[in-house]
């Protein structure tokens, strides 16, 4: 069974790579280059997890996760972020906000294709 992933990244760069990381292992990827344009593309969509980068012009990776668990139908889909940001405080802001886990960039493919199988698998 294919998974169908949401990734909300500003940097086409990490799209791309985000893509490359997923494709082989059959899953599904919608991409969306901030808050705002991952929303909308969220709107068509059940993503069974979604991933977000925290700093994107618009509306950032906290914005983004807010607005998503706003909305009834997404409260347990499982939201990684993917960012180069590591410090407690950030990772704990995100878990208020209702991240379910984080990975700090550059990533390693095979530990995303594993996370994405432990969250919506």
């Amino acid at each position: 069974m294919s998974l169908n992933i949401l990734a909300v990244d500003d940097s086409k760069t990490m799209r791309s790579m985000i893509t490359m990381a997923l494709k082989p292992s059959g899953f599904d990827v919608h991409l969306a280059d901030d808050g705002i344009h991952g929303l909308e593309v969220l709107e068509g969509l059940s993503p069974d997890a979604i991933i977000t980068d925290i700093n994107m012009p618009r509306m950032d990776g906290f914005g983004f996760i807010d607005a998503v668990r706003a909305q009834e139908k997404h409260r347990a889909t499982p939201i990684l972020v993917l960012t180069t940001e590591s410090s407690t405080e950030l990772k704990m802001r995100a878990r208020e906000a209702g991240a379910t886990g984080w990975i700090v960039k550059p990533f390693d493919p095979e530990k995303l294709v594993k996370a994405l199988h432990m969250v919506a698998g």
